[in-house]
């Protein structure tokens, strides 16, 4: 891990339960989110933990790799949690191993939807200070998504990522509605520093080829 981690949060009006089952069932979560093209749940661990294949198409070709995660749902602060853990060989992928939290925070009539995540670069640390900003904006693009057919039933495929050029729609997903920094942190800290413990006991994925 760098600790230049990578932080994200949305407040969404909407429940938890809503956030939830629209971020960990593996269909929907690729409807929102432009870091996945297809998630594929494998096999569950001996700690409850499931494991995971996921892929990106992109222009040169689909990237491939493998994860591991485990979900919280009955937490004594009332907060939900989702701990991950991630890699891939694949030369084309700016991330190589990586791990990371989704955060689930009720908040009045909405939740709080957070997360902390890191990665060792896959494109060596010089490019890396290309593509961990973009990896950051898209994170925060796709949370605006989320947020977009969580409140208003707009379903994601509305906004495709060309229509971030759509600037004449001011309904459209915009990253800079997402909080990109804990409140009074910095943007470039260790953001896994507020992981939950159950990041600590997954075990290592299995890389995929």
């Amino acid at each position: 891990m760098t600790g230049r981690g990578i932080y994200v949060e949305a407040r969404i009006a909407a429940p938890p339960e809503t956030v939830w089952a629209l971020t960990q069932d593996p269909e929907q979560h690729v409807r929102w989110d432009v870091r996945f093209s297809r998630i594929v749940p494998t096999t569950p661990t001996a700690g409850g933990a499931t494991r995971f294949t996921y892929t990106r198409r992109t222009p040169v070709g689909t990237v491939a790799g493998d994860g591991v995660s485990i979900g919280e749902t009955e937490r004594p602060d009332g907060t939900r949690t989702s701990a991950l853990r991630f890699a891939t060989t694949d030369r084309r992928s700016p991330l190589r191993a990586g791990r990371g939290y989704w955060r689930y925070v009720p908040d009045g009539d909405g939740t709080r939807f957070v997360t902390g995540y890191d990665y060792a670069p896959g494109w060596g640390r010089l490019l890396d200070r290309l593509a961990r900003p973009l990896l950051g904006w898209a994170t925060a693009w796709s949370f605006d998504r989320l947020r977009l057919w969580a409140e208003q039933g707009v379903e994601p495929e509305r906004w495709p990522l060309r229509s971030v050029l759509w600037v004449w729609r001011a309904d459209r997903p915009r990253a800079a509605r997402c909080r990109r920094a804990p409140e009074h942190g910095r943007r470039h800290d260790d953001h896994l520093r507020d992981a939950p413990r159950t990041l600590d006991s997954l075990p290592a994925p299995e890389a995929a080829p």
